[in-house]
C-alpha cells in the first residue's frame, strides 16, 4: 500500500508539468490577442486625431486668407474715405484681428502640445488631442463666419472706395504723360538754342513729386495721390506750353525791340517840333495857357535817354536769352514813351485848342450848353419837375459855364483861353456824372 501510494505520488509528479502546461499555454494567447486590439485602437485614435489636425489647420488657412483678403478692403476704404464711418470700419477690422490673434495662437498652442507622430502616443492622450483640435477649429471656423459677415458689410465703403481708386491710375497716367510732354517740349526749346533754365529748374522740382505717386496710393492714400497728380499734371503742361511758347516769345521780342526803337526815335524827332510850338504859344497867348508846358522839350530828351538805356537792357537780356527779363523791360520802355509822347502831344494838341477857341469861342459854347440842354431834358423825362439829385447838379454846371463865358469875355485882348476850355470841359464832366445816375437810377 505504501509502495502503491509512492508509485502514484511519483506518478502525479511526473505528470505534473504537462498538465500545468495546458493550463497555462490559453492564458498566454490571451494576453497576445489583447496586446493587438491595443494597439489597433490607438492607431485609430491616432487616425481621428490627425484628421481633426488637419481640419484644424484648414481652418486655419481659411481663416488667415479671409483676413488677409479683408485687410486689403479696409485699406483700400481707409485711403480713399475720411469719414467716421470708414474710421469705424477700421476699428471694427482692428478689434477682429486681436480676436483672430487670439484664436489663431490657442490653435498653434494646441498643435504644439500634441505630438501625433510620437511613438509613446497612448489612446488617451490621442482622444485628448482629437478633442481639443476639434474644439479649436470649432473657433477658427466662427471667427472665420463672423469676419466674413463683417467684411459683406462693408460692401458699400469697398465701393464707393474702389470707385475712387480706379480714378488713382488714369490721374497717374495723365501726369507721367504731361511730364513726358514737357521734357520734348524743353528739349525742343533747347534745341532752337534757348536753354531756358528756368523752366528746366520748375520740371526738375517735380522730380519728388512723380517719386511720391509711384510709391503708390496705399501709402499716401487715395485722394491726396489724385490731387498730387492732378497737380503735377497742371505744372507740367503749364511748363510745356510756356517751353512751345519761347520761339515764338524770342521773335516777338525782337519785333518789339525793333519797334520801339523806331517810336523811340519818331519821339526824338517830334520833341524836336516843341520848342517851335512854345514859341508860338508864348507869341499868341498869355502865359497861362503855356507856362505848364514849358518844361516838355528837356523832360522829352531825359526820357528818350532812359528808353534807350533800358532797350539796351532788354537787348542784352535776349541775346542771353533771359526773356522774362527782357519782356518786363520792354514793358517800362513803352511806358516810359508813352508818357514822353503824351507829353510832346500835349504841346501841339494845346496850339490847336487854343487856336480853335480863340477863331471861334462860340462853337465851345455851344456844344457845352448842348450837353446841358441834352441832360436837362432826359431829367425831366416822365416827371412834371426834375429830382433835386439830378437838378442841382445841373444848375451849378450852367453857373460855371456862365462864369467861364464871362471871364473870357472879360479877358481883354488876351483872355485865359486854355482857363475856358477846361471850366467847359469839366462842366462837361459834371453834366455827364448827372446822366450816368440817372441812366443806372432807371
Amino acid at each position: 500500500m505504501a509502495a502503491t501510494r509512492r508509485a502514484r505520488d511519483l506518478a502525479a509528479s511526473v505528470l505534473l508539468p504537462p498538465l500545468l502546461l495546458l493550463a497555462v499555454l490559453p492564458a498566454a494567447f490571451a494576453g497576445a490577442g489583447a496586446r493587438r486590439w491595443g494597439r489597433g485602437r490607438v492607431e485609430e485614435l491616432r487616425a481621428d486625431a490627425q484628421r481633426a489636425k488637419d481640419a484644424a489647420a484648414d481652418a486655419f488657412y481659411e481663416l488667415d486668407s479671409a483676413q488677409r483678403d479683408l485687410r486689403i478692403t479696409v485699406e483700400t476704404i481707409t485711403a480713399a474715405d475720411d469719414t467716421r464711418q470708414a474710421a469705424l470700419a477700421a476699428a471694427d477690422f482692428a478689434a477682429f484681428g486681436q480676436r483672430v490673434d487670439r484664436v489663431s495662437q490657442e490653435y498653434i498652442a494646441v498643435v504644439d502640445a500634441h505630438d501625433l507622430d510620437s511613438g509613446a502616443l497612448d489612446a488617451g492622450a490621442a482622444a485628448r488631442a482629437r478633442q481639443e483640435l476639434l474644439r479649436v477649429r470649432d473657433e477658427l471656423t466662427r471667427a472665420r463666419e463672423e469676419l466674413e459677415r463683417f467684411g459683406r458689410g462693408l460692401g458699400p465703403l469697398a465701393e464707393r472706395a474702389e470707385s475712387q481708386l480706379a480714378q488713382v491710375a488714369p490721374a497717374v497716367e495723365r501726369a507721367r504723360q504731361a511730364l513726358r510732354a514737357a521734357t520734348g517740349a524743353l528739349d525742343g526749346a533747347r534745341a532752337a538754342g534757348l536753354p531756358a533754365d528756368d523752366l528746366a529748374a520748375a520740371l526738375a522740382a517735380l522730380g519728388p513729386e512723380l517719386r511720391l505717386l509711384n510709391e503708390g496710393a496705399g501709402r499716401h492714400g487715395i485722394k491726396p495721390t489724385i490731387r498730387r497728380a492732378e497737380d503735377v499734371r497742371r505744372r507740367a503742361e503749364t511748363i510745356a506750353a510756356e517751353a512751345r511758347r519761347l520761339p515764338g516769345l524770342a521773335a516777338e521780342i525782337d519785333k518789339r525791340l525793333s519797334s520801339l526803337r523806331t517810336r523811340a526815335e519818331a519821339i526824338t524827332t517830334r520833341a524836336g517840333n516843341v520848342d517851335p510850338v512854345l514859341s508860338e504859344l508864348r507869341r499868341r497867348f498869355s502865359a497861362a495857357c503855356w507856362q505848364d508846358l514849358r518844361g516838355v522839350p528837356g523832360q522829352a530828351a531825359e526820357s528818350v535817354r532812359q528808353a534807350h538805356e533800358v532797350l539796351a537792357r532788354a537787348r542784352r537780356a535776349r541775346e542771353e536769352r533771359r526773356f522774362a527779363e527782357a519782356t518786363v523791360l520792354l514793358q517800362d520802355v513803352h511806358a516810359l514813351l508813352g508818357r514822353t509822347d503824351e507829353a510832346v502831344s500835349a504841346a501841339g494838341e494845346r496850339l490847336r485848342r487854343l487856336n480853335e477857341v480863340s477863331f471861334d469861342p462860340k462853337r465851345e459854347i455851344e456844344k457845352t450848353r448842348f450837353v446841358v440842354r441834352d441832360a436837362q431834358r432826359l431829367a425831366m423825362t416822365g416827371r412834371t419837375f426834375p429830382e433835386p439829385r439830378h437838378a442841382r447838379p445841373l444848375d451849378a454846371a450852367v453857373e460855371r459855364l456862365e462864369r467861364a463865358i464871362e471871364t473870357l469875355e472879360s479877358g481883354g485882348r488876351h483872355p485865359d483861353y486854355w482857363l475856358f476850355l477846361t471850366e467847359t470841359e469839366a462842366v462837361r464832366g459834371m453834366v455827364a456824372a448827372v446822366v450816368e445816375t440817372i441812366r443806372s437810377g432807371r
